[in-house]
C-alpha cells in the first residue's frame, strides 16, 4: 500500500529533477556558445564553431521529421545569401537517426550553407535544446544573442532585422 502511494511521488520528483537539470544545462542569451566539432552531412570533413569566430552565426538544429523545418531551411538559405558578404553564416545541425532521411530532405529543400550531423545528440544536450527547430544566433564574440524556438514564415523579417543589427556591431 505504501509503495503504491509513493510511486506517483517518486515519478513526479524524477520529472521535476529532469526539468531542473535541463534548465541548468540550457544556455541563455548572453552565454558563450558551447563549442562543437561535428562531421559534415553532405561532404567529408568537420564543422567547428570556433572556425566561425568573428562572424555572426545562426546555429540551427533541424530534422527531416520537423514540419517547421520545411519553412525555416529555405528562409535561412535566403538570409545567408543576403548577409554572407557582411560576415553572416548559417550552420545547420541535423539530428536524424538515419543519414538517408536527412539527405532526402535536403534533396527536397536544398541549402547552400554548411550542414553537420550529430547522431550522438551531444550538441543539442550542451545547448539545452527543448524543441525543433531551435536556433541560436551567435554574435562575433561567440556569445548567444538570440534563441529562436520554432519557425513560421512571419519570423523571417524579425530575424533579418536582428541579423542586420548584429552585423553592424
Amino acid at each position: 500500500m505504501i509503495n503504491q502511494l509513493l510511486k506517483p511521488l517518486v515519478i513526479a520528483s524524477g520529472v521535476l529533477f529532469s526539468l531542473h537539470c535541463s534548465q541548468v544545462l540550457a544556455v541563455n542569451v548572453g552565454d558563450q556558445a558551447p563549442a562543437f566539432k561535428l562531421p559534415r552531412l553532405e561532404t567529408q570533413g568537420d564543422i567547428q564553431l570556433k572556425s566561425y569566430r568573428g562572424k555572426v552565426v545562426y546555429v540551427d538544429f533541424w530534422a527531416s521529421w520537423c514540419g517547421p523545418c520545411r519553412l525555416s531551411l529555405p528562409v535561412l538559405n535566403t538570409l545567408r545569401k543576403k548577409y554572407r558578404k557582411q560576415g553572416f553564416e548559417v550552420i545547420a545541425i541535423n539530428l536524424d537517426e538515419e543519414k538517408e532521411d536527412a539527405m532526402d530532405f535536403l534533396k527536397e529543400f536544398p541549402v547552400a550553407y554548411p550542414t553537420a550531423r550529430d547522431v550522438k545528440g551531444t550538441t543539442p544536450e550542451k545547448y539545452g535544446l527543448r524543441g525543433m527547430p531551435t536556433a541560436y544566433l551567435i554574435d562575433r564574440q561567440g556569445n548567444i544573442n538570440l534563441i529562436h524556438e520554432g519557425f513560421k514564415k512571419s519570423d523571417s523579417q524579425a530575424l533579418s532585422t536582428h541579423i542586420a543589427t548584429l552585423l553592424k556591431q
